[in-house]
């Protein structure tokens, strides 16, 4: 089984795939996906569906998996993000993969332990359980843990 893991947003959104065999999870690949903020919201969008085809393409995930969505205290930056996650689950859609999505808490909760965890203790825990993988940033990081938590969540 491979499974995509993706951590939406409009500036960089992280995605990061693993490989399930049984009980054992290892890494295949990870990224960022940058936009450009001068550019229209339009265009922006677009890059990020046209980066994931590329993706999926090269991976060929069995399903992908994303964080639900939370409500940020501006409007603005959620209505952002919500527009990055339609992109993303468009990409996700068109291809024929199925999205499951997951709280961030039962992310943080499957991956490290506990759902107060912190970035850092996410990122930590990636090192052990994916050793030797090269992380392209925070948001790849994200979006591994995403995948991780998906293997041990299943349709949760």
């Amino acid at each position: 089984m491979i499974i995509l893991g993706l951590d939406p947003s409009l500036s960089c959104t992280g995605w990061g795939v693993v490989r399930v065999e049984g009980s054992r999870i290892g890494h295949v690949a990870n990224g960022q996906v940058k936009t450009d903020p001068a550019a229209p919201i339009a265009a922006r969008l677009a890059h990020l569906v046209t980066a994931l085809d590329g993706v999926i393409a090269e991976h060929a995930p069995d399903r992908a998996a994303a964080e639900e969505v939370f409500v940020n205290k501006n409007p603005q930056s959620t209505l952002k993000l919500a527009q990055a996650r339609g992109a993303v689950l468009a990409a996700c859609g068109a291809a024929g993969l199925e999205v499951r999505e997951h709280a961030a808490r039962l992310v943080k909760k499957a991956v490290v332990g506990t759902g107060g965890a912190d970035k850092q203790q996410v990122q930590a825990m990636l090192k052990i359980l994916l050793p030797g993988a090269e992380v392209a940033g925070p948001d790849a990081a994200d979006a591994l843990a995403v995948a991780i938590a998906d293997a041990h969540l299943g349709g949760r």
